[in-house]
C-alpha cells in the first residue's frame, strides 16, 4: 500500500469539492489532495447543456442510485441519479441557478447555528458569482461560478409568465433579488452556450497550481483515526488500495448519500446500526445519515396546440440539424440551455406568508426527466413543494463503501407534504386554465382526465409518478444538539481533524435548487478552515482584502 502525506485531503470533487479544495489551494503554503472516484470531464455530453438527457442515464458519469421501496409512492423504488466525475452533480444538474430564500438561512441560524444567517451568507454567495448582469448589492461579476441569462424569449414560456400573472402572481426576472415570488425565466450556469460547472469554475484554473493535485477515479473507501483524529483516507482504483495522510484535516464533500456512507462504514455512526452491518463502532454519531430531506417533483404533460416545442425540433433530422446550426453559429437556441426555461415560485398552500411551491416549465416532455420525447407537440409544467417535513435516511448496506447504501426519503410519508401536493398541482391547473395558456393546450396528457375527480385522485398521481428532482440535503446535520452530526464550523462533532462541507450539512432544505447553496457552503468552509488555521480565535465574516482570489483567471 502506497501513502502519502497532505495538509488537507478533499473527498469528492462535486459543486462543494472542487470549490473548496481550490479555495483552499489560494494558499501556497498548503498541498491539497482532491479524491474523486469517477473519470475527468472530457464527455461533450457533459459540456453541452442539453446533455442532460445523456448523462442522466450513463454508467460511467452517473452512480445510479436507487431508493428503497417508498411506501407513500405506491412501493415504488425511485431512480436518484448523482453525478460521478468532475464537478460531480454540476456536471450533469439542469444548470438552474437559485439560492432559496432569506429565511431558509436565517431558519438555520435559529437552530444554533452563528454564522450561517441570510446576512452572513450573502458575501459568499456574491463572491462565488460571475453574473452577467453586473455587479450589485446581491450578485458578483468577478467569481469562478458563470451565470448567464437564457436570452430568447420561448412563447411558451411567455404564456406561462402572462397566465401567472393572470392569477395574480408578479413577474420575476430575477429569482435571487429582493424577492422570490413570481414567474419568469432562470438564470443558468451556463456561458456562451457551455455548461459551466463547478469544475469548470473552480478547478480548471485552480489546476495550474502546483499545491493542489487531483486524482480521478480514486474511490474513497474509508477514513483513518489516530484516537478521536482523522489523520487520512484510503482508497481504491482499480484492485490497488492507496492511503492518504492529512496533516492538517479530512474534508467529506461526497454529498448527502455517500458522506454519511463514508462516516458509517469507517465506523462513526449509529452504534445499532454499525453493528447490524458488521462494522466495528469508533464514534458514536446516531444522526448521521438521518434526517434525509428531497424536493418530489410532479410533472404535469401537455399536448402543445402549435408545433413550437423541443419535441417538434428533434423529432426530425431537419429540426435537429437546425438547432445544431443554431447553436453552432451562435451558442444559443435548445443545446445552449438545457431542459427547463422559465418558472415560478408561488404561495399554493392558503397559509404561506412565502412561496412554498416551485415551478419548471421545459419546452419538450418526455415519461420522466431525462427520457425520450414524446412524439407529440409537448411541454412539461412541474411543481415541487419547497420545504417539506417528510424526513429520511441514509444507511451503509455493509462494510463495503463500493456497495451502494440504502436510500429512504419517505417521500409523502408527513400529513402536510401530501396536502402541499395537492395544493401544488391545483396551482399547476390554475395557472394552465388562463387564457394565455389555454390558448396553447390541446389537451392534458398527464394527469390527464382520470385525475379530475377530486383531491384523492391528484394525490394518487403524486404517488404514482413523483420521482425527484435531485435535491437530497440533511444527512450530516449542522447544529449544536446531540442529533447533529457537525457543528457551525462543519467540525464533525467529538472528533478532531474531520469536515463534512456539502448539502449533507443543511438543518432544512433550501427553498429551490441547490447546487448554489452547496457551493456557498465550500465558499465558507474555506473561510472557516483559513482563519482557524491562521490561530483566530473565531472564524470572522468574509473581508476581501484577506484572500486573494484570482477571480479573473477563475472567470476566464
Amino acid at each position: 500500500m502506497s501513502v502519502e502525506t497532505w495538509d488537507y485531503i478533499v473527498v469528492g470533487a462535486g459543486s462543494a469539492g472542487c470549490a473548496l479544495a481550490a479555495r483552499l489551494s489560494e494558499d501556497p503554503a498548503v498541498r491539497v489532495l482532491l479524491l474523486e472516484a469517477g473519470p475527468r470531464d472530457r464527455s461533450p455530453w457533459i459540456h453541452l447543456p442539453i446533455g442532460y438527457g445523456k448523462t442522466m442515464w450513463s454508467e460511467r458519469l452517473n452512480w445510479r442510485f436507487h431508493t428503497e421501496p417508498q411506501r407513500e409512492m405506491d412501493g415504488r423504488r425511485l431512480y436518484w441519479p448523482r453525478g460521478r466525475t468532475l464537478g460531480g452533480s454540476s456536471s450533469i444538474n439542469g444548470l438552474i441557478y437559485i439560492r432559496g430564500q432569506r429565511e431558509d438561512y436565517d431558519g438555520w441560524a435559529a437552530l444554533g447555528n452563528p454564522g450561517w444567517s441570510w446576512d452572513e451568507v450573502l458575501p459568499y454567495f456574491v463572491r462565488s458569482e460571475c453574473n452577467e448582469r453586473g455587479a450589485s448589492a446581491l450578485h458578483g461579476d468577478a467569481g469562478p461560478l458563470r451565470v448567464s441569462d437564457i436570452g430568447a424569449a420561448h412563447p411558451l414560456v411567455e404564456s406561462f409568465i402572462d397566465g401567472a400573472r393572470a392569477i395574480g402572481l408578479p413577474r420575476n426576472d430575477d429569482f435571487n433579488g429582493p424577492s422570490q415570488e413570481g414567474a419568469g425565466y432562470y438564470q443558468l450556469t451556463t456561458w456562451r452556450g457551455w455548461r459551466w460547472s463547478a469544475a469548470r469554475a473552480y478547478l480548471q484554473p485552480a489546476r495550474r497550481r502546483h499545491n493542489l493535485h487531483v486524482l480521478t477515479g480514486a474511490q474513497a473507501t474509508g477514513l483513518v483515526f489516530e484516537g478521536r483524529r482523522a489523520v487520512g483516507v484510503r482508497w481504491r482504483r482499480g484492485e490497488r488500495t492507496h492511503e492518504a495522510r492529512a496533516t492538517a484535516e479530512v474534508l467529506l464533500c461526497a454529498g448527502a448519500v455517500q458522506s454519511p456512507q463514508l462516516l458509517q462504514v469507517s465506523g462513526v455512526g449509529d452504534p445499532e446500526h454499525l453493528q447490524s452491518i458488521g462494522v466495528p463502532l469508533r464514534h458514536a454519531l446516531p444522526g448521521v445519515g438521518r434526517n434525509l430531506q428531497d424536493h418530489l417533483q410532479l410533472r404535469l404533460i401537455y399536448e402543445c396546440t402549435r408545433p413550437i416545442t423541443t419535441n417538434d425540433q428533434l423529432r426530425s433530422w431537419r429540426g435537429r440539424a437546425a438547432i445544431a446550426l443554431q447553436w453552432a453559429l451562435h451558442r444559443s437556441g435548445p443545446l445552449a440551455v438545457g431542459i427547463n426555461q422559465g418558472g415560478a415560485f408561488v404561495r399554493a398552500l392558503p397559509e404561506s406568508t412565502r412561496p412554498d411551491t416551485q415551478f419548471h416549465v421545459a419546452t419538450l416532455s418526455a415519461d420522466m426527466a431525462g427520457g425520450k420525447v414524446h412524439p407529440f407537440s409537448g411541454f412539461t409544467v412541474s411543481v415541487c413543494q419547497l420545504r417539506p417535513a417528510s424526513r429520511g435516511w441514509v444507511l451503509a448496506a455493509s462494510p463495503d463503501a463500493l456497495q451502494a447504501p440504502r436510500i429512504q426519503p419517505r417521500y409523502l410519508s408527513a400529513p402536510e407534504d401530501r396536502r402541499a401536493a395537492v395544493a401544488a398541482l391545483h396551482a399547476a391547473r390554475a395557472i394552465v386554465a388562463t387564457p394565455p395558456m389555454r390558448a396553447l393546450v390541446h389537451h392534458e396528457h398527464k394527469p390527464g382526465l382520470a385525475a379530475h375527480e377530486g383531491d384523492d385522485s391528484l394525490l394518487a398521481f403524486a404517488r404514482r409518478e413523483g420521482a425527484t428532482i435531485f435535491h437530497p440535503v440533511g444527512t450530516c446535520r449542522m447544529g449544536p444538539d446531540e442529533g447533529a452530526v457537525v457543528d457551525a464550523a462543519l467540525r464533525v462533532r467529538g472528533l478532531q481533524g474531520l469536515r463534512v462541507v456539502d448539502a449533507s450539512v443543511m438543518p432544512t432544505l433550501v427553498s429551490g435548487n441547490t447546487h448554489a447553496a452547496a457551493v456557498m457552503i465550500a465558499e465558507k468552509a474555506a473561510d472557516l478552515i483559513r482563519h482557524e488555521r491562521r490561530g483566530t480565535a473565531a472564524a470572522a465574516g468574509y473581508r476581501s482584502s484577506d484572500f486573494a482570489v484570482d477571480a479573473a483567471g477563475a472567470a476566464s
